[in-house]
């Protein structure tokens, strides 16, 4: 960036990346995705927020690239800030509940999507084992 008062160029902000995930419930589970670039593994459905996207813009386009679903959004669960969350970069996420049905197929930054009962989730990539956690407590309340 260059100022326009002086032109001379300006420090870069670093600022946080926001992100959206969605937990989208359907037949006793939630939907995840393997995920296909790095780090690897299983992981709820989100993204990057594109310039001009609302979240809930983000959180349904998201959702239907990686899993093919047209999803329903019921609320917003939460916001996870904590600078490691990913190692990448720092990201801010909100979390969406969802809805959806059909059959979940994996697609774009996914190589596969399936449905997992809360109980018997896989190791997941980034802080979505402490995502769901804080759903499964949300739930039982």
């Amino acid at each position: 960036m260059i100022c326009p008062g002086c032109g001379r160029e300006l420090p870069r902000p670093r600022n946080p990346v926001p992100t959206v995930d969605i937990i989208i419930q359907m037949s006793g589970g939630v939907v995840l995705i393997k995920r296909r670039n790095p780090p690897y593994g299983w992981a709820l459905p989100g993204g990057f927020v594109d310039y001009g996207e609302t979240l809930e813009e983000a959180a349904r386009r998201e959702a239907l690239e990686e899993t093919g679903l047209a999803v329903r959004l019921i609320r917003q669960f939460h916001t996870y800030s904590d600078p490691r969350r990913d190692a990448r970069l720092h990201t801010i996420s909100t979390i969406f509940i969802a809805t959806a049905s059909g059959e979940p197929r994996g697609a774009d930054d996914a190589l596969e999507a399936r449905v997992f009962t809360l109980d018997k989730l896989p190791e997941l990539a980034f802080d979505h084992q402490g995502i769901l956690a804080d759903f499964r407590q949300a739930e039982a309340r």
